[in-house]
C-alpha cells in the first residue's frame, strides 16, 4: 500500500484494487490535552478511539446500505482500524456539510437576533461551508458553488436531500438509545458523477444531548456503542 495522505484522525492509502484504505489513529483534535473536535490540530492521544470511532462509523454506514443510501464504504477490519472505501472525488478543496435540528453554536452567533438557542427547526437545515480552517471555514450557497464551477445546482440538491435523510435516520438511531441530535456535520464527494457520503460519521462529528445535557464525544462513543 502507498500512504497518499495523512490527516489529523486518519492516514489514507492507495490499494491496488482502485480503492482506498482508511487507517484511523487514536490521535484527537484538542487543545492543552483536553478532547474538542472543534479545533483544528491535534491535542493529545486517546488509546481505543480509533477503533471506537470506526465502529460507529460501520454501525451507521451499515444502516445507511440497508436504507438505500450509497456511500463510499465498502468493508472494515475492527481490529486493525481500516475501512475499504471507494474512490471518490472531494468538491472544490473540500466541504462541510451541516445539518441541524436545534439552533446552537455558531448558527446562533450569527443569528441569534433572529432565534433563541435551543430552539428546534422543523425539517432540518442545512448548511455548507469550505474547508479552510485559515478563514474560519466560511459559508457558501448553492448559487456561489455554482459560480465557482465546484457544484452544479442539480448536485447540490442531490448532496441536500442526502444530508436530510441520513440526518433523520442518525437522529432516529440516537432516540433509541435516549439521545437527542442538535447538530450533524458530514463531507461528501463524487463517484462516476453520483454524490455520496464519504469520510465517517463519527461522535466528534456531532452534537447530542441526554436529559438537557450536552454529551461529550467520548461519552457519546461509549453511549452508542452501548460499553
Amino acid at each position: 500500500m502507498k500512504k497518499i495522505y495523512t490527516g489529523k484522525t486518519k492516514d489514507v492509502f492507495a490499494l491496488d484494487n482502485g480503492n482506498y484504505l482508511l487507517k484511523f489513529k487514536d490521535d484527537c483534535t484538542g487543545k492543552d490535552g483536553v478532547f474538542d473536535p472543534g479545533e483544528n490540530t491535534v491535542g493529545l492521544t486517546i488509546e481505543g478511539i480509533g477503533k471506537a470511532n470506526l465502529e460507529v462509523s460501520i454501525m451507521f454506514f451499515e444502516i445507511l446500505k440497508k436504507a438505500g443510501i450509497k456511500t463510499h464504504y465498502v468493508s472494515a477490519d475492527i481490529d486493525n482500524a481500516t475501512m475499504e472505501v471507494l474512490p471518490a472525488t472531494v468538491f472544490g478543496k473540500g466541504l462541510e456539510v451541516i445539518c441541524r435540528l436545534v439552533a446552537t453554536g455558531s448558527f446562533v452567533r450569527r443569528y441569534g437576533d433572529y432565534i433563541e438557542d435551543g430552539t428546534k427547526i422543523e425539517g432540518g437545515y442545512v448548511e455548507t461551508t469550505f474547508k479552510n480552517d485559515a478563514k474560519g471555514d466560511p459559508l457558501v450557497t448553492s448559487e456561489g458553488l455554482e459560480v465557482l464551477g465546484i457544484m452544479d445546482q442539480k448536485m447540490f440538491d442531490s448532496m441536500k436531500a442526502q444530508t436530510l435523510a441520513i440526518t433523520k435516520i442518525v437522529a432516529d438511531e440516537l432516540a433509541k438509545k435516549g439521545l437527542e441530535l442538535w447538530d450533524i456535520k458530514f463531507e461528501f464527494g463524487y463517484n462516476n458523477d453520483e454524490v455520496i457520503l464519504i469520510d465517517e460519521i463519527a461522535s466528534g462529528n456531532m452534537r447530542v444531548y441526554k436529559d438537557g445535557k450536552i454529551v461529550d464525544p467520548v461519552d457519546l462513543t461509549a453511549m452508542i456503542l452501548g460499553k
